[in-house]
């Protein structure tokens, strides 16, 4: 282990798979705050801390189980004359319920009036029925930062590390982008669009068709700043107001009206 931290090697690997599995865990945050905004407000942070602890349990979980994650790429069977491997079914499956669940989401942020007696329970189902859906898209999120961090670290602690401290910057940062994203309808949505932009990235892997992430997150990356400079040109303006299912009045999470 001194001989392993004495080298350079080591410690570039570790910047530069940590800034990448920061980077890989943009979506995984985005998807967490938009699941996260369905709980009133006193909830939504402990969401966020148990959501990517999950992350960080089911990465490390997908680590140490390196040859079963391998094995996902193996043909199972094949379709049309192409091979599908679980690798293929699970981003498949992962791609399409992101899709699904973003639609849902702008449709009823936009159209549904909530009535209060149509307003979910705050107690800890509700609570937990967010965090599971968080559980089964963060093994979708992992595959891909697992496999990245097999290409680019020779030695599994490197590995470890760099996974701990992405997840601790996402920990850092996850409250102040979910209570961003919460006062901002308009980056509400544009999160929800980034949702279905990486389902259908994650729909296309599943049937064989690489996507260069640098593309995906440079959409986003701009469609962001874009929006940052209409915010700050419409400042003096009203902004929209979305549906919500909660509102905070006094400190008091209470049904919307």
């Amino acid at each position: 282990m001194l001989a392993l931290l004495s080298q350079a090697d080591t410690w570039i690997a570790l910047a530069t798979l940590s800034a990448m599995e920061i980077v890989l865990g943009i979506d995984n945050v985005v998807f967490l705050t938009i699941l996260a905004g369905r709980l009133p407000a006193g909830q939504q942070p402990r969401a966020r801390r148990v959501g990517l602890a999950f992350a960080l349990l089911t990465r490390l979980g997908l680590l140490f189980a390196i040859s079963w994650v391998m094995g996902l790429t193996r043909e199972l069977f094949a379709v049309l004359g192409r091979g599908v491997s679980g690798r293929d079914l699970i981003l498949l499956g992962g791609g399409l319920f992101l899709i699904a669940k973003a639609t849902f989401e702008i449709h009823d942020k936009l159209e549904v009036e909530h009535a209060p007696e149509a307003a979910p329970p705050a107690g800890k189902g509700a609570f937990w029925a967010v965090i599971a859906q968080i559980a089964v898209l963060d093994i979708v999120f992992s595959l891909d930062s697992v496999i990245t961090a097999v290409g680019m670290a020779q030695h599994l602690p490197v590995m470890v590390a760099a996974m701990i401290l992405a997840v601790g910057v996402m920990l850092v940062f996850a409250n102040a982008i979910g209570e961003f994203v919460e006062r901002h309808p308009t980056i509400k949505m544009l999160a929800l669009s980034f949702l279905i932009l990486i389902g259908v990235m994650l729909v296309a892997e599943g049937f064989g068709k690489h996507v260069e992430k640098g593309y995906i997150y440079f959409a986003m990356a701009f469609s962001l700043v874009v929006e940052l400079l209409n915010m700050r040109m419409r400042k003096a303006r009203r902004p929209v107001a979305l549906h919500h299912r909660f509102e905070t009045e006094g400190g008091e999470d209470r049904p919307a009206a």
